[in-house]
């Protein structure tokens, strides 16, 4: 999906035009990934633009940026406010929002400390991430042959941009083979996620999804969508699930603040149930989406108003 551009970003404490926006070759960064980053979506409402889950994201932002012994030089709360501020500032009703913290140029030293740290916060327009049809007929994913990171080596619970190799490793695979997405095993062989999503498998009506020790990001939409569940009558089990349950299971789905809730179609040619969306999919996405729209009561404060 190509982008399309804005026209400012927030750069480092002020708005400034798109293409001005830019980092020197020498950025620690761009030699060894030394980033953290989220992903936020705002919905258009009857009441203007509304971001989804500001505060949880943001959290995790600076989580992130703790384990890799970033120092944001600026609050929570100013973040918070420069997101609602970029959003405005493009006039964007519906958005993907990407807040960005990374290291600049000092040292080429693998250790960053020495390095500036500088915040940029984007806002596009951007559709379904897997495609428009994917949220009705899902979408045909194969299992990887890359596993997701061991524990030890990298913190998975943290979004960090260099850990991202792995994940374009899935993607790519995917894609040479026909395939939407990957599906990621852990180092241990159960099934971990895919490269940018959360998974949840239904099985007789029992609704898993792999536990933090698979080597997951912990995501905010997917943390909504066992709140959802749970209140449909459908409670949520973390549990390891090897990777043959995806081929016998009744519904899978991905989650994620860009895939949203997104169902599987397929897995490595063999279709998930009957090969369409199954019920508590469908339930899930309708209360889902129903909140984010702003047609169904934000019982649980998930909006944040821009204007």
């Amino acid at each position: 999906m190509t982008m399309k551009k804005s026209e400012s970003i927030w750069f480092n404490g002020e708005l400034i035009p798109w293409d001005e926006a830019q980092v020197h070759a020498a950025a620690h960064v761009l030699h060894y990934g030394s980033s953290v980053f989220e992903g936020i979506r705002a919905y258009a409402t009857d009441q203007g633009p509304a971001v989804f889950c500001l505060d949880a994201h943001v959290d995790r932002l600076f989580s992130s940026a703790k384990v890799y012994r970033m120092a944001i030089p600026y609050t929570k709360e100013e973040i918070r406010q420069a997101i609602l501020e970029t959003v405005r500032a493009n006039g964007l009703q519906s958005c993907y929002i990407r807040p960005l913290v990374y290291r600049g140029f000092e040292s080429f030293s693998i250790d960053p400390t020495p390095c500036p740290v500088g915040v940029a916060i984007i806002a596009i327009e951007w559709g379904r991430y897997l495609g428009p049809e994917a949220i009705e007929e899902g979408v045909d994913v194969g299992v990887s042959s890359w596993r997701r990171m061991a524990p030890g080596t990298f913190p998975a619970a943290a979004k960090v941009g260099g850990q991202y190799i792995n994940s374009q490793l899935i993607a790519m695979e995917a894609h040479e083979h026909g395939y939407v997405e990957g599906i990621a095993l852990d180092a241990n062989g159960y099934v971990s996620e895919g490269s940018g999503e959360n998974l949840f498998m239904v099985s007789r009506g029992d609704v898993m999804t792999p536990p933090l020790a698979s080597s997951i990001l912990e995501g905010v939409t997917r943390r909504c969508v066992v709140t959802l569940a749970e209140e449909a009558g459908h409670p949520v089990r973390e549990a390891f699930i090897p990777r043959e349950a995806l081929y016998m299971a009744d519904e899978v789905f991905f989650t994620g603040t860009a895939a949203e809730i997104t169902p599987v179609r397929s897995i490595d040619g063999i279709p998930v149930g009957p090969g369409e969306r199954g019920p508590v999919t469908e339930s899930l996405q309708e209360m889902f989406f129903g909140i984010t729209s702003g047609e169904l009561e934000d019982r649980h404060g998930w909006l944040t108003a821009v204007r």
